[in-house]
This record gives structure tokens, C-alpha cells and sequence, in this order.
């Protein structure tokens, strides 16, 4: 059987190409096809032999202004010949699941997401970019012929995998089709639980509107209280701005680093709604209680009261009052940890290697 594996894009290193990387380990000999591959950010992780990118690749400015070929992107999936494989696995959180293929191959969808700026946070995303009046204007015409694609290259997709309930209730709204439910991978055996807290609350990911990095920072800014965020992003330079001195910005941090955040931090903090939420399962893995508001992929990874406790109103003022209200000492790390098991790397493999002998 000749498989192959197919990916939006390889251009910044989050949840999704984490969930690349274990089906990439899982099938070692599977080329990648990706739209747009960045060789110094993933070279040491997908190496450039193994990937097979569109004619996007070879467009000006394609790595990092990736949004001004959104019309092209349909045309560009398109294009890949995946005549020779029996079995596409696609890795998708917009363009992946549109993959053409003959009718005796077999494509299996891990969705991440059904695409957000096209279903779920349109305004935000449009807000967000960083360009004039005159090209955001042209926008909203271009992500409604792109959502009609996206509906229609929903029925190419054999069986869909989505990565929580919560994904698995979108993939039913907005493609009408079942899916099961697997959850990503997360390497938790690289994170260690600790009794040695210090004084401060951790929140951290890509720095981008739709994760409400703005709602904790205000209402850190009320509460005087030490926060650190790590991670980059387009939201970076806004929300500096807005930050008190009690916050600090550690932008890029190693893995390593990462660890040891998680591990010292009083609580790790998720104030929006998760798909599903990789780094709330690495704080969990390092015994960390989470405050996280109460929607989306936390209400399935966060057990009240034995791992984390919810906000239920999305205001930065319901957060601090929880904050405040906050005692880490009733919470066991070692407890915590153990919750965080069942989201391993090894179980991923496990599920996804029977879905797959049971599906095709």
C-alpha cells in the first residue's frame, strides 16, 4: 500500500504540524505534500527530499505573505498528481482536505479545524491583516467563493478524523459529514511535574486575535499580578502595547524552556475557545492547573476541580475574579499529570493505526 500525507501549509510550527509529525513517524517511507515549505524553519524536521510543494512555492513573499494567493490556494491543491497512492492522509485545518485523487484511493481527513477564517472568525481575520482599506475590501468576496470550494471539497474526503468533540460538532454544521473523534498527540513525557511554584501565571501559543491574548492581559493588568506569555505572532507589537509592567513577553522559547514555564507556573491560563488545545495538555503534563474558560476543546481535556477550574462569561473582568479567587494549593501536580496521559503521542499512533485498518 503507497501512502502519502498532505498538509495546508509548512510555514510556522504549531498544534497541526505536531499532529504532521507523528503521522510522518508513523509512516516513515510517505512523501508530504504541502502547499508552501519553509526549509529553515522545518528542515530538520520534514527534510526538504521528503517534501513536495505547489507552484505557490516559487512565489514572491509565498512564507510569509502566504494570504495574498487565498484565491490560488484551491487551484495549487488541486494540482498534485496523487495518481500512484492508495491511501491519502490529509493533515487539514483549510486547504488539505481538498486533495483530487482517483476513485480507487482512499482519503482520510485529521481535521483540525473546518477552516476558521472561512466558517467561524471571518471579521477578525480580515481585522487582523496587515494591509489597507482598499485590499481588505476585496477580501470578503474572495473567502465566499472560497467557502463554496471548501463545502464542495468536503465530499472528496472518505472519512474524516476531527481532533475533539468540539471539531467533530463543526465538521457536522458546516460539511454535514460524521467524523470520529481522536485527540492530537501530545509529547508528554517531555514535561515534568513539580511542587516548586513561584509567583506568577503562564499563558502562551501563536499571538494572534482569535486566542484572546488581549482578555488576560487586561485583566492581568487589574490585578497587578505577574504574568508571562511566550510565543510570536502578528498580535505581538498590539498587545505590548496594551500591557502593564507586571507582564512580560519571552517571545520564542525553547522546548526546554517551555517545560520549565509550565512546571513553576501557578496556573496556565485559556481565556478563548480551543479547537482543542495542545498547550493546555502540556501545562497538564507538567502539573499544572489550568483557568480556562469554560467552551471548546478545555471542556474536554480539563476536569474541574482535580485539574483546573472554568470562567464561563468570555470578559476579561470574569477571568480575574477567578484569578483572584485562585489557590494552586488545592491542586495535586502528580494528579494533574496523570489526566494528561491519555492525550500521549504513543495512544495517538495506537488510535490512528486501527482507524486505518479499520477504514480501509
Amino acid at each position: 500500500m503507497k501512502i502519502a500525507l498532505v498538509h495546508d501549509m509548512l510555514t510556522q510550527f504549531g498544534g497541526a504540524e505536531k499532529v504532521l509529525k507523528s503521522l510522518a513517524d508513523l509512516y516513515p517511507k510517505a512523501p508530504i505534500f504541502t502547499l508552501i515549505y519553509d526549509k529553515k524553519k522545518f528542515g530538520n524536521i520534514f527534510p526538504p527530499e521528503r517534501v513536495k510543494t505547489s507552484f505557490l512555492q516559487n512565489f514572491p513573499c509565498a512564507k510569509t505573505k502566504f494570504e495574498l494567493y487565498l484565491p490560488l490556494m484551491p487551484i495549487a491543491i488541486e494540482s498534485f498528481n496523487l495518481n500512484e497512492f492508495d491511501l491519502i492522509i490529509s493533515s487539514s485545518s483549510s486547504f488539505a482536505n481538498g486533495i483530487i485523487t482517483k476513485p480507487a484511493t482512499k482519503h482520510i481527513c485529521y481535521c483540525h479545524t473546518p477552516t476558521r477564517y472561512l466558517w467561524i472568525d471571518a471579521k477578525n481575520y480580515i481585522d487582523g491583516l496587515k494591509y489597507n482599506k482598499f485590499i481588505k475590501a476585496l477580501l470578503p468576496p474572495i473567502l465566499n467563493r472560497l467557502k463554496t470550494w471548501d463545502k464542495s471539497a468536503s465530499s472528496r474526503v472518505n472519512n474524516f478524523i476531527a481532533n475533539s468533540e468540539n471539531v467533530k460538532e463543526r465538521i457536522k454544521k458546516y460539511y454535514q459529514r460524521d467524523s470520529a473523534v481522536i485527540y492530537p498527540p501530545v509529547e508528554t513525557e517531555k514535561f515534568c511535574a513539580s511542587q516548586d511554584r513561584k509567583d506568577y501565571f503562564l499563558i502562551g501559543g501563536r499571538l494572534v486575535s482569535y486566542k484572546k491574548f488581549d482578555l488576560a492581559i487586561k485583566a492581568f493588568n487589574k490585578l497587578k499580578i505577574p504574568l508571562k506569555i511566550f510565543g510570536t505572532g502578528p498580535d505581538s507589537r498590539k498587545l505590548k502595547k496594551i500591557a502593564d509592567k507586571n507582564i512580560r513577553f519571552l517571545g520564542f522559547v525553547s522546548e526546554r524552556k517551555k517545560a520549565k514555564l509550565y512546571s513553576s507556573a501557578r496556573a496556565f491560563i485559556c481565556p478563548h475557545e480551543e479547537d482543542f488545545g495542545i498547550t493546555v495538555i502540556e501545562a497538564m503534563a507538567s502539573g499544572t492547573p489550568i483557568i480556562a474558560y469554560k467552551k471548546g476543546g478545555a471542556v474536554e481535556s480539563v476536569s474541574e476541580g482535580v485539574s483546573g477550574e472554568f470562567f464561563t462569561e468570555q470578559n476579561y473582568k470574569a477571568l480575574a475574579d477567578k484569578i483572584s479567587n485562585f489557590n494552586s494549593n488545592n491542586y495535586n501536580p502528580l494528579e494533574i499529570k496523570k489526566l494528561a496521559e491519555k492525550f500521549s503521542k504513543n495512544k495517538f499512533k495506537e488510535k490512528i493505526k486501527k482507524f486505518i485498518e479499520k477504514n480501509y
